[in-house]
């Protein structure tokens, strides 16, 4: 855990900073609360130890506002003159416990283990409200009952798979729907009460991703100033979903193999070997047989994550679950801006039926989204579905654009950044190009949706 400890008495806060890092704890002290609030700006701790008596302030006035800043974060009142009446005043203003100095060793460890059992409900509630939130949109009905034979199948391969241990692979285009998938696989698991965490493998550098996969030790990069658990870490017990797992970096894949296999890995910066308990999903737009031919991805780790494989067909080749996640996008957005009243005209049907949608699902979504909102009346009409201008008509461009055409800055961006992925060799030699690591041209393909269909995508050979 990390640990603000909040005391003037330099003594007895460096002794209690001692003590929580000699029991494998980070703790951050600060003299004062104006560095207390300082520091909880620009960090998150776990808990906060909280000196009743700052000098000429008051810990019990500070509370609220640390409160304020970090409404879930444990604080612990500590003083030399305690009473039952400041105990109680001290709980009633948010504190979680109180320890009156001198304490133990004993008493610490007591107070420390409520601290987790209140962290580990406070995540518990948080992924559940996220969860609730990121499926609002697809209800488990219209995940579960899938129109087309083919996505039956799926999902009654997802179903008996659901009930193992085994490591699941998510094949598919972009925007199909891997990730829902994925945490109905694990809502039907019997890991389902256990976390359910979520690494982007292409979001972040190599040092950042390995560091937020299995965490590090203070030092272990610059900038690494404090020690970090990773999302191995967070996942224990659970499930851990890597989502585009095909650009995942080769020097991280064979730490990825030890853990699948051996369930084992090491911190960044630290030489000592820990254990990890939980299921691993992964997902991929990637041809990864293509990706190890081309040396870009491990043959022993394709194998070991494609225990269980299943290829999520493209929302085009959907006709019967285009029309029901059409309807029920329609629903749920009309509701969320209080208008249940707005239905599709059959132009607006017909439009939908016969575009080819090649975001998927999310291109689907955010189109509904966007004609919910624009719509004029009741009904949403076929011209007020703009499909084939949905990402601004930029793939349809030939030419670069010029001086003084009406057109932003995003979307110029958007244009040469495309343009330059298409006639770069690779990705490194698209970023060098632009001037922007490869880290950098991920997130902006990410944002923009420059992910092509894999069907017409003309993957980047290495230079």
């Amino acid at each position: 855990m990390d640990f603000l400890v909040i005391d003037d008495d330099k003594t007895f806060r460096d002794a209690t900073c001692y003590l929580i890092e000699n029991e494998g704890h980070y703790a951050q002290p600060a003299a004062s609360g104006e560095a207390a609030l300082a520091n909880l700006k620009e960090e998150n701790f776990d808990a906060a130890l909280l000196d009743l008596n700052l000098g000429a302030e008051s810990g019990l006035d500070l509370l609220p506002q640390i409160n304020r800043l970090h409404p879930n974060l444990p604080v612990v009142i500590f003083t030399a003159q305690g009473t039952v009446n400041t105990a109680v005043e001290a709980m009633r203003r948010g504190a979680l416990d109180f320890l009156e100095k001198p304490f133990t060793r004993e008493q610490f460890h007591r107070v420390v283990a409520r601290m987790q059992r209140f962290n580990q409900m406070s995540r518990s509630i948080e992924r559940l409200e996220r969860e609730v939130k990121e499926t609002k949109s697809q209800s488990p009905d219209l995940l579960l009952d899938f129109a087309t034979p083919r996505m039956k199948e799926i999902m009654e391969v997802l179903e008996k798979a659901s009930r193992t241990p085994a490591s699941i692979l998510l094949l598919g285009e972009s925007g199909t729907g891997k990730s829902a998938l994925a945490r109905v696989v694990h809502q039907q698991s019997h890991l389902a009460d256990k976390p359910l965490v979520t690494v982007s493998c292409p979001s972040l550098s190599k040092e950042l991703l390995e560091s937020e996969l299995f965490g590090h030790t203070k030092g272990a990069f610059t900038g690494a100033i404090k020690d970090r658990w990773g999302k191995v870490k967070a996942a224990e017990g659970g499930t851990l979903f890597l989502d585009e797992i095909g650009d995942l970096p080769m020097e991280i894949q064979p730490k990825l193999l030890r853990l699948l296999q051996e369930q084992e890995y090491e911190r960044l910066g630290e030489n000592i070997t820990r254990r990890a308990e939980l299921r691993i999903i992964a997902a991929t737009n990637r041809d990864l047989k293509k990706r190890m031919a081309e040396g870009a991805f491990r043959e022993d780790l394709y194998f070991r994550l494609n225990v269980i494989a299943v290829e999520v067909p493209p929302l085009r080749s959907r006709p019967g679950d285009l029309t029901r996640f059409a309807e029920h996008y329609l629903k749920h957005f009309a509701a969320q801006c209080g208008r249940p009243t707005v239905r599709f005209s059959e132009g607006a049907l017909q439009r939908i039926t016969s575009y080819p949608w090649p975001g998927n699902l999310r291109e689907l979504r955010n189109a509904i989204e966007r004609a919910v909102i624009l719509s004029r009346g009741d009904r949403i009409e076929a011209e007020e579905l703009p499909l084939e201008s949905a990402r601004g008509g930029l793939e349809h461009m030939e030419t670069a654009p010029q001086p003084g055409d009406l057109i932003s800055l995003e979307k110029l961006e958007e244009f040469h950044i495309r343009k330059v992925l298409e006639r770069a060799g690779s990705v490194a030699q698209a970023a060098r190009v632009l001037g922007i690591d490869q880290a950098t041209i991920y997130r902006k393909r990410k944002k923009m949706d420059l992910e092509p269909a894999r069907d017409r995508e003309q993957e980047l050979h290495p230079a």
